[in-house]
């Protein structure tokens, strides 16, 4: 029997002879990321285990993103305790305010196809995007890691999702993966990896597997896994070896599942509150009036995410009384929108534009909701709560589909 993507990729890690889902297997990590709400518990746990040195310095990323700028006076702590951290143990690679984690770790070249990737944030799944294995973990495991190197895994089943065709001119990745999250479930792919496959997917821009990579967490997947091509060679800023082009399933392997898609059956979706695998077509929500409109985050806060929002935009106005926030991924994206002209098109439009960060996703800066109000927003999770309070109605759409939104004050097909 052949292999699957993932066992391909954990035998070479351990060189080992075979691999198959379910063996249970010490894996040497390639790098580590820390953001700043957990860098407090990890170092805290480092020491409390007894390490008095990192196991590689220059492998661990620490990155303020979900607390910047400071909403709550206790937020100061955390920028202290991972500042004293990479002081104390020559921990070089630190961002601060650099933008989102899952933007940097792979737009800063941390991440290569076939590497083994550990974060302290379950939306880690973004870096099979360029062919890693990427998952998140808790902070004793990260302090672990930080003292080993290692971490043992379950070798996960696959799931094979394979598109073929041409997505429709309004349909985008995030509609692929809205989509698939309703067919599996929420807790459809827990612990399996999602190997994405098929034409659809090999024209698809590295920004795109990004959304994708992304959410699938939110179907439960352990890791999201695109087979490296030219696209991430360039990408990463590599020549591909052989043995990263053979990052793929063989046409002999066992999967737990294959799903097979027509990119031509694909419509503009939205997940619906307050579940992320509550998912409806844009055509039957149409008219839900909207209090606001949130364009950013680590699934799409890219350059071809704001492009598309401001082409939607040109020439429009923002609808009375609805506010538009726009949170570019990172300082580059920033400063690539802005070189492009991207950005003057969004503030002629009315829009927000935001530092780069984590903010309104996570609830804690730059335009939470109230009570009774309802929001279009191109992040990845609308759980009660998760940009407000409890009462806040969140719709996980496409920027397409949230811009058309912003310019109407209703859901809407975007045009």
């Amino acid at each position: 029997m052949g292999y699957t993507f993932i066992e391909k990729l954990v035998k070479r890690n351990i060189q080992a002879d075979s691999v198959k889902a379910g063996d249970i297997v010490t894996v040497q990590v390639d790098r580590v990321m820390i953001h700043d709400i957990f860098i407090p518990f990890v170092a805290e746990k480092f020491e409390e285990m007894g390490f008095s040195k990192l196991w590689d310095p220059d492998r661990v990323v620490l990155i303020y993103d979900h607390l910047v700028p400071a909403s709550q006076v206790d937020d100061v702590r955390h920028f202290k305790i991972g500042d004293a951290f990479a002081e104390k143990y020559g921990l070089k690679n630190v961002h601060r305010s650099d933008g989102i984690c899952h933007q940097l770790m792979t737009e800063a070249l941390y991440v290569k196809p076939g590497n083994v990737v550990f974060g302290t944030d379950s939306h880690t799944t973004t870096y099979g995007c360029v062919g890693a294995f990427s998952s998140g973990i808790g902070y004793t495991e990260m302090a672990s890691i930080l003292g080993t190197g290692t971490m043992w895994i379950k070798v996960p089943e696959t799931i094979k999702v394979n598109i073929e065709g041409n997505l429709p001119a309004n349909v985008s990745s995030k509609d692929i993966i809205l989509r698939l999250i309703g067919d599996l479930g929420a807790d459809g792919a827990t612990y399996r990896a999602l190997e994405f496959t098929g034409n659809t997917v090999e024209n698809m821009s590295i920004s795109s597997r990004m959304t994708i990579a992304n959410m699938a967490i939110e179907a439960g997947a352990k890791c999201a896994l695109f087979t490296p091509d030219e696209k991430t060679a360039e990408y990463c800023q590599i020549s591909l070896t052989d043995e990263d082009r053979d990052l793929k399933s063989d046409t002999d392997a066992t999967y737990f599942k294959v799903m097979e898609y027509k990119a031509e059956d694909f419509v503009p979706v939205m997940a619906c509150p307050s579940q992320v695998d509550n998912i409806k077509p844009v055509s039957e929500l149409q008219g839900t009036k909207i209090d606001q409109v949130f364009i950013g985050s680590c699934t799409n806060g890219r350059l071809e995410d704001l492009a598309v929002a401001a082409e939607i935009l040109k020439g429009k106005q923002v609808s009375p009384f609805v506010k538009l926030i726009v949170t570019p991924a990172s300082r580059k994206v920033f400063t690539e929108a802005a070189q492009q002209g991207i950005i003057k098109t969004l503030t002629e439009a009315g829009a927000i534009v935001t530092h780069p960060g984590c903010g309104l996703c996570c609830g804690r800066t730059g335009g939470i909701l109230s009570d009774g109000e309802r929001v279009v927003a191109t992040n990845n999770r609308n759980f009660l709560g998760r940009m407000g309070t409890s009462k806040v109605e969140i719709y996980l759409a496409s920027p397409a589909s949230a811009a058309a939104a912003a310019v109407t004050g209703e859901i809407t097909l975007p045009y």
